[in-house]
């Protein structure tokens, strides 16, 4: 059965189309995987498909009554409501439904005989499906999907306004799993997971009996859980049946059969221009060439896409640092006097890489800024090495950003001539109607590239990242571990990636072994 019909679909933002004539169908307990680099148009599809945003043309139907399900990391989540609260809320439709039947309970003592028994049978359905819909299990519900993806740690009871970005994606994660839609939509949804959560995401996903689309960058997760490909370039949506592996081996193989074809017919094409070029004129062959010619201009020209830029990351280094690179004495890391950790002494020396690992909420982004003097320790001090030259890749950054890429970079670098900074944006995999649009209408990839164009043209000779790769596509991710396993610098990361910084790194710090937080 057909859950979602989209049929020629076209998007753009100013001139730059991203959607061109796209059909689309989707069937129940399909489990899709929506691919393509930064910028192709995934997260925008899903924005179209929910209603978020209107489509330049094309229609969008769905089934009736069809429950969709959407992964919103934008989502508010009010102050004094508790986890608790809002994991109970996926199931407001039936609260809803037991305070009506709760108010035609009220109404059966006044009511006639003919009026009762209709209120009787009106009550009795909605007890039925108040039972058929768990309404009796919705604790235990929540305690296991809690469970599941950490939440219990945290504590239930906890005011979501006090939660880190990580917990509380968890908890729309949680409340979308709960409300068990017909077709769920996720948006990079182990972004913000760690490692042990991503695994049980994954599990729930390989038993989903609904249908889900996901976006991802984190190819064994993708592998794991769906079994379409869904594949976005050029304006183009391609169906692949399989896995991500699948998928690239196809592909793979299509675009090398296109190549071989073109290649051909080139050939083919230089060859009937010079026998036309060669026997027009005469007499004798004039009937040949022309219909040499009616080949040529009846003849559907192979066309390649246009290769993507692929990213090209190279640091800049500063002089050498100084032996230490930080140390601290009895650093207690928090906010507003709420301590997120013991005691710290850690100390990180020249030439070290360390990745920082661990549950989200325990305070590695705390710690990154607790020693780069951005936030205040609770107590105790950081102490900085000399000669330092500090690179800081935040996690997220949520300001609005109304200048054009070229502007973002120039007015950073104004020693660069325009030709400079287009160049530098181009290294990073951007085209230049990335480089000529705002920063605002960019994907997360590409807004994270600009940022890491910043990154790459200052001199640095230690670089402290926080989680670089959230929003990277699978070529950025693979130069990215080149330029950091290159860099002569330090480097001091946190990522919930093993198989990103495992070949990067010289250390292993886990959080979870200072923090003061239940886990």
């Amino acid at each position: 059965m057909s859950i979602l019909n989209v049929e020629k679909l076209s998007h753009g933002f100013g001139d730059r189309a991203i959607f061109e004539d796209v059909s689309f169908r989707l069937l129940k307990g399909e489990h899709i995987g929506l691919v393509g680099a930064n910028g192709e148009g995934k997260s925008t599809f899903m924005n179209i498909i929910t209603g978020k945003l209107q489509p330049d043309e094309g229609k969008i139907e769905w089934a009736k009554r069809v429950r969709v399900g959407y992964l919103d990391q934008h989502a508010v989540l009010e102050k004094g409501m508790t986890i608790r609260d809002v994991l109970k809320s996926a199931f407001q439709y039936l609260f809803d439904m037991e305070a009506e039947m709760n108010a035609l309970f009220a109404k059966m003592g006044e009511a006639s005989p003919e009026e009762l028994e209709a209120l009787l049978e009106e009550t009795g359905t909605m007890q039925d499906l108040l039972t058929h819909n768990d309404f009796y299990l919705i604790d235990a519900k929540v305690e296991e999907i809690a469970r599941g993806l950490g939440l219990t740690d945290i504590g239930l009871d906890r005011d979501v306004h006090d939660l880190s970005g990580g917990q509380r994606t968890k908890v729309l994660l949680a409340k979308l799993l709960l409300e068990k839609p017909d077709i769920l939509l996720l948006d990079e949804p182990t972004n913000f997971l760690d490692v042990q959560h991503i695994e049980w995401l994954k599990r729930y996903l390989q038993e989903y009996e609904n249908a889900f689309i996901l976006i991802s960058h984190d190819i064994p997760f993708l592998n794991s859980v769906i079994n379409l490909i869904y594949h976005m370039e050029n304006r183009e949506l391609t169906r692949y049946v399989g896995n991500y592996d699948d998928f690239l081996r196809i592909y793979e193989m299509k675009k090398q059969q296109l190549e071989a074809a073109f290649k051909r017919q080139q050939q083919e094409i230089a060859e009937l221009k010079d026998f036309v070029a060669r026997n027009k004129a005469r007499v004798a062959t004039r009937n040949m060439a022309m219909s040499r010619q009616k080949k040529l201009d009846k003849m559907e020209v192979i066309e390649l896409a246009a290769e993507k830029p692929k990213p090209s990351f190279k640091f800049k280094e500063a002089r050498t640092a100084g032996r230490v690179i930080f140390e601290t004495k009895e650093l207690v890391i928090g906010y507003n006097g709420d301590p997120l950790s013991k005691a710290l002494n850690l100390k990180m020396e020249r030439g070290q890489k360390i990745a920082i690992v661990g549950a989200n909420g325990i305070g590695k982004t705390t710690l990154l800024r607790s020693i780069l003097g951005e936030i205040a320790p609770v107590s105790g001090h950081v102490e900085l090495g000399d000669y330092l030259h500090i690179g800081y890749f935040e996690q997220e950054i949520k300001t609005a950003n109304a200048n054009t890429c070229l502007d973002e970079i120039w007015n950073e670098f104004p020693h660069m001539t325009q030709y400079e900074v287009r160049a530098a944006l181009a290294k990073c995999g951007l085209t230049t109607k990335h480089i000529e649009s705002k920063v605002d209408v960019l994907s997360g990839g590409e807004k994270a590239k600009v940022r890491l164009c910043k990154l790459i043209n200052r001199e640095s000779n230690v670089l402290v990242l926080d989680e670089p790769t959230n929003h990277l596509d699978v070529d950025a991710k693979e130069e990215l571990k080149r330029a950091l396993k290159e860099y002569r610098g330090s480097i001091l990361l946190i990522s919930h990636e093993p198989e990103f910084y495992q070949d990067i790194v010289t250390d292993v710090w886990n959080g979870e072994t200072w923090t003061t937080k239940v886990l």
